[in-house]
């Protein structure tokens, strides 16, 4: 037996237009929270009209009650005396009458009742008359009402009780049709005990129109509706008008500044009159000309800094040159020298490569003043990177005694970046782990999201304190001039890296505890046009989580670089697109990888050859 496939739910039109009218509301709400933090007048306004209502409603509601209890206590008092008197007539001409059977009874009712009903009147109202006591006889009769729609049930049930129980005239507000074809309107039905022959007891009820008094009291009502209306438009103009012309200076400064920041520094405010919004806007153009004059020097100053920076620096790099060809020919000739010259000709040597590498930096924080600073992007793994800039630190990593290794759970990630740029900063910063690491183990992570790529370079040594972290990228800053250094260095290498990061549209951070070590993290986009998103959390925390990162490479007591190769087949992260690895220390023996796959073992010959040409290099030096 088959069952047959699902239909599609049908929606009605109400249910297809209630999500758009949703929308419309939401939308609305946020226009109106946007103008309310926005603007100053709309916000004038808003609580103006807000506090008028209130102070309206709370007025409006005192005079209504105030109006309804007195035309309705006058009202009441008439119809209750009016009722009194029409009960007492009645049962003065019930103990008068000498009615010996139902139909006598019956006309006397109808005698009696009815002429009270033609009496003149000043209101309209209806006679309804009850039987308290269940009886039976040639003398009993049942309800009598005037009006054929009207019954017992027309009388609430509250008052039949109070009046049968009680001694004295009695009356309940309620909505009864007077007419037969008409709407119920709003009434006071008053009762009292009457007794016909033999002491039978019946209630008597008059039911009085008050629909007058409630048709005043809807007029009043309208007329004070329409009054608060009147008078909100008129609040609403008033402060409109005044608001305005207080707001208006202040919208206008606010623009000129807004436009005197984003650098266009000729606008100035338009100055009429002599009251507060002049004296302030000539105070602002004041402040402005100060400002420009200000400005316009210093970017004289900074131009002449830069100009001479970049001029000293290439007009010193001619006779660095030669400086140096005569410092390469005595430093390889200090065997032939005595102990003193040959010491000086290594420290001539020295000097005169810190005295180059200090130009270098120069000349680049001279473009990146200039503003002359271009990126040469490509899309590069970067690993390829990383690793790279670990071989060529390798030598240091020997000389310091620290263990330097890549921790990630990534094997491969491409990104649109600088290649000399990134090298130049994580060159940088390991080297900086290096050497105030103390000996200690320096460990290089790699995250990434479907945003950026993460890179930390992490170190347990001396570490620095909050204040010196807030510092830590500024020019030739150092945390101690007078600590050892095992690499001269210019105090130019984290503001290069800070300008290189920039360039990227990345972000460089620091952490640091004191006698903890630091932690420096390179965040980049995957794509060049892509813009670091602030409300999505950084691929890898400050400072990084050794267990939750495996060893991907690191360096051999012998300066090599080897890879660590994975222990299980790589899978895919769907979250990130990149490969994968599972790491185990139990299949590396000696320092060899026990097994390579094909998704690393080109890295592995790349930086098997690499690491030769290092040796190679270092055995011709």
């Amino acid at each position: 037996m088959t069952s047959a496939p699902a239909r599609p739910v049908a929606h009605s039109p109400a249910e297809r237009r209630r999500p758009k009218r949703f929308r419309r509301i939401r939308l609305g709400r946020r226009m109106l929270i946007r103008r309310w933090r926005q603007s100053l007048q709309f916000r004038a306004i808003a609580v103006a009209l807000t506090l008028t209502s209130v102070a309206f409603l709370a007025t409006g509601s005192f005079l209504s009650h105030q109006i309804a209890d007195r035309l309705f206590t006058d009202r009441l008092d008439q119809v209750l005396e009016e009722a009194r008197s029409d009960i007492r007539t009645a049962q003065a001409s019930f103990d008068a009458s000498d009615a010996s059977d139902r139909t006598e009874v019956q006309a006397l009712i109808n005698s009696t009742l009815g002429g009270l009903s033609q009496d003149t009147s000043t209101t309209d109202h209806r006679w309804i008359l009850i039987p308290l006591d269940q009886g039976a006889g040639q003398l009993f009769v049942g309800v009598q009402t005037e009006s054929a729609w009207m019954t017992s049930a027309t009388v609430p049930q509250q008052l039949q009780r109070r009046v049968a129980n009680g001694d004295g005239t009695y009356w309940q507000p309620a909505s009864v049709r007077m007419a037969e074809n008409e709407p119920e309107k709003p009434v006071i039905v008053i009762g009292d005990v009457v007794q016909l022959n033999q002491n039978s007891r019946y209630g008597l009820y008059f039911v009085y129109d008050f629909s007058d008094p409630q048709a005043t009291l809807d007029s009043i009502h309208a007329v004070l509706l329409l009054s608060m209306v009147a008078l909100l438009l008129l609040v609403g103009t008033i402060v409109w008008y005044v608001t305005r012309e207080v707001v208006r200076p202040v919208s206008s400064t606010a623009r000129v500044s807004q436009r005197l920041s984003e650098g266009d520094l000729d606008v100035r405010m338009e100055v009429h009159g002599s009251n507060e919004a002049a004296r302030l806007s000539r105070s602002f153009n004041r402040m402005a000309d100060s400002i420009q004059g200000q400005i316009t020097q210093l970017e004289q100053l900074s131009s002449m800094q830069q100009t001479f920076v970049s001029d000293v620096s290439h007009e010193l790099r001619t006779p660095l040159t030669t400086v140096k060809m005569a410092a390469e020919v005595l430093y390889n000739a200090r065997e032939d020298f005595d102990p003193v010259n040959r010491r000086s000709a290594e420290l001539l040597h020295n000097q005169v490569d810190r005295f180059d590498s200090l130009l270098s930096d120069l000349l680049e924080i001279s473009r990146f003043d200039a503003g002359a600073a271009r990126l040469d992007m490509a899309s590069t793994d970067i690993f390829t990177v990383i690793y790279d800039v670990v071989e060529a630190c390798a030598p240091l990593v020997l000389e310091s005694g620290s263990e330097l290794t890549v921790r990630s759970t990534l094997t491969r990630c491409v990104v649109q970046m600088d290649q000399r740029r990134i090298d130049r900063i994580l060159r940088n910063l390991v080297t900086n782990a290096l050497e105030h690491g103390e000996s200690k183990p320096v460990d290089i992570y790699v995250g990434a999201n479907e945003n950026c790529v993460s890179v930390a370079v992490r170190d347990h040594g001396i570490g620095m304190t909050e204040e010196q972290t807030t510092k830590v990228f500024n020019r030739f800053w150092r945390g101690d001039p007078a600590r050892a250094r095992t690499v001269g260095g210019t105090g130019l290498g984290l503001a290069i890296a800070t300008e290189d990061t920039r360039l990227h549209g990345g972000a460089l951070t620091v952490w640091a505890e004191p006698d903890n070590g630091a932690c420096f993290r390179l965040t980049l986009p995957l794509l060049r046009n892509q813009v670091l998103d602030p409300e999505q959390p950084n691929p890898l925390p400050m400072p990084p989580v050794e267990q939750h990162s495996e060893s991907t490479a690191r360096v051999t007591d012998t300066g090599s670089l080897q890879l660590t190769a994975p222990a299980v087949r790589p899978s895919e992260d769907r979250d990130t697109g990149q490969l994968l690895m599972d790491f185990s220390d139990a299949d590396v023996a000696a320092g060899e990888p026990a097994a390579t796959t094909d998704a690393n073992a080109s890295a592995q010959e790349r930086t098997g050859s690499s690491a030769s040409r290092h040796r190679d290099r270092t055995e011709e030096s």
